[in-house]
């Protein structure tokens, strides 16, 4: 049995009540497709590069535009209210969420919670990006893990979202940034949210019906993860950049998988995943370092 102390409740504020559940985002269906296998190798994959979630290497200063993005057009950045209109959220949906921006802006000023670049126009990059995935949840899902929650995308914004209808499990292991957590789920009011202040490799979870992550890590060394506590009928949800491509060659060469790809709402090289019945080659080594036998 797990301890109490594994899971951090995040306290309601009274009088907050729940969203309406009547979020209306429809990004257009991919074709579902199974991943092509390749000769079975050890794993070995680096950590990713920042993305759009994380401070980091190319991160520009407040306002600036960071490395990689130097060749983007700019595109103007979306108020709250062309956010709630694009992702089709309720007003009280709303009014949590700009509770947990006015959060996220105070504690940026002291913690790199996000890459400073992107601050300026967070209700795309960060907002928007993270509430596209509320359309491709199954309507009977119940139970939602968000791995590598760090400052609350794509988490928190789904737990407001869909507050009445699904829990939300927020796996984060750095203390400043679940206590970050705790804090903005409780300001918000919400009822769904528990902070997990574990390393991902050593939590032990039941088996949610989706798992989610978002600028975390390569596709690979993901569903090495999700899959130490993912069940036979999860799906995972994972928000790629421009590499999605390479790393779905990369995954296939050690997991056996079928992969959605839906167009990303925010960036056009980018795409939503949707990863269900996916298994390890033999040989595969899990996230805690043991070798899958066949």
């Amino acid at each position: 049995m797990r301890s109490r102390r594994t899971i951090r409740r995040a306290r309601a504020h009274p009088g907050a009540g729940p969203a309406s559940g009547r979020e209306a985002l429809r990004p257009a269906a991919g074709k579902i497709e199974e991943v092509s296998s390749y000769p079975s190798e050890k794993i070995a994959v680096s950590r990713e590069t920042a993305g759009p979630g994380d401070g980091g290497e190319g991160a520009a200063p407040f306002g600036g535009r960071a490395a990689g993005d130097r060749d983007r057009p700019v595109a103007p950045a979306f108020s709250p209210e062309q956010f709630a209109a694009a992702a089709g959220v309720s007003a009280e949906t709303l009014r949590k969420l700009t509770t947990f921006d006015d959060l996220l802006l105070a504690a940026s000023a002291m913690h790199n919670l996000v890459a400073r670049s992107t601050l300026a126009d967070r209700w795309r990059r960060h907002y928007l990006d993270s509430a596209q995935i509320f359309a491709a949840l199954a309507p009977e899902m119940r139970t939602l893990v968000d791995l590598g929650s760090g400052a609350g995308f794509p988490g928190l914004v789904l737990a407001a979202m869909g507050e009445g209808r699904f829990h939300v499990k927020l796996v984060e292991a750095r203390a400043k940034k679940a206590a970050f957590l705790s804090t903005a789920a409780a300001a918000m009011g919400l009822s769904n949210v528990d902070v997990v202040p574990e390393r991902i490799e050593s939590v032990r979870l039941s088996p949610p019906d989706a798992i989610t992550a978002r600028a975390l890590a390569p596709l690979a060394k993901l569903l090495a993860y999700a899959h130490e506590i993912a069940g036979e009928k999860t799906i995972c949800y994972f928000l790629k950049g421009q590499d999605v491509e390479a790393e779905l060659t990369e995954a296939s060469r050690y997991w056996r998988m079928t992969v959605e790809q839906r167009p990303s709402l925010t960036a056009p090289d980018a795409r939503l995943l949707l990863v269900r019945q996916f298994s390890p080659k033999p040989g595969q080594r899990n996230a805690k370092g043991r070798v899958h036998a066949r």
